[in-house]
């Protein structure tokens, strides 16, 4: 099954831009040779304009991953609209929910001649109101759950939290592109056919079909 959230991504993004292509939210303002770099001190909130935000290798990526749903539609909403905080681990976080979802992106403008889009995520924040809504599948909703256990239990097995889980789209964790049915305590590589139960275990083994 198709992705709702990413056929109604795809027609946001042509509409923002005009012709389909990369959003100005991609770049950052050009810099005149004579304009000093910012001295930013940390504690000051980042900007509120996406079209100030460039972006690192790592989100780029992040982009066309599988089941992570972070595009940048979403992301200038969420700098224009979201929450704003910080967090000692990653720096300035800005969040907002959307029909059920909450969208996470990490943002970095001290050290870079501009501001500089560093990662994000998503997490389900309403379990019936995303299962309800219109934008997710059901195998939406199961993979951005399935996904963020992984990541926020990273070091041990959880075969528990993989077991309710029905992902028939796989999406990549550690070279790996996994998928799981309902009553699996465990997440298979449909490329290798190695089961795992932990994200570490996913990290530290790499795929023999590669």
């Amino acid at each position: 099954m198709a992705s709702r959230q990413g056929a109604a991504d795809a027609r946001a993004a042509s509409a923002h831009t005009g012709r389909g292509g990369s959003s100005t939210n991609a770049r950052a303002r050009p810099r005149s040779p004579d304009t000093p770099e910012r001295a930013r001190d940390v504690s000051v909130p980042p900007e509120r304009d996406p079209g100030q935000y460039a972006q690192t290798d790592h989100f780029r990526h992040r982009l066309r991953q599988q089941g992570r749903y972070i595009t940048l539609p979403v992301v200038g909403d969420a700098i224009r609209n979201g929450q704003l905080r910080w967090n000692t681990t990653d720096g300035w976080r800005f969040a907002i929910v959307r029909d059920g979802v909450r969208f996470v992106i990490v943002v970095g403008d001290t050290e870079t001649p501009s501001p500089v889009l560093v990662t994000g995520w998503t997490e389900v924040a309403d379990w019936e109101a995303a299962m309800a809504s219109d934008r997710w599948s059901e195998v939406d909703v199961h993979t951005i759950r399935l996904r963020a256990d992984l990541s926020k239990h990273k070091q041990r097995q959880i075969p528990g939290r993989i077991r309710p889980r029905v992902v028939t789209r796989p999406f990549v964790v550690g070279g790996h592109r996994v998928r799981t049915d309902a009553g699996d305590g465990h997440v298979e590589c449909v490329d290798c056919g190695a089961r795992f139960r932990s994200k570490r275990e996913l990290c530290e083994l790499s795929c023999d079909a590669r």
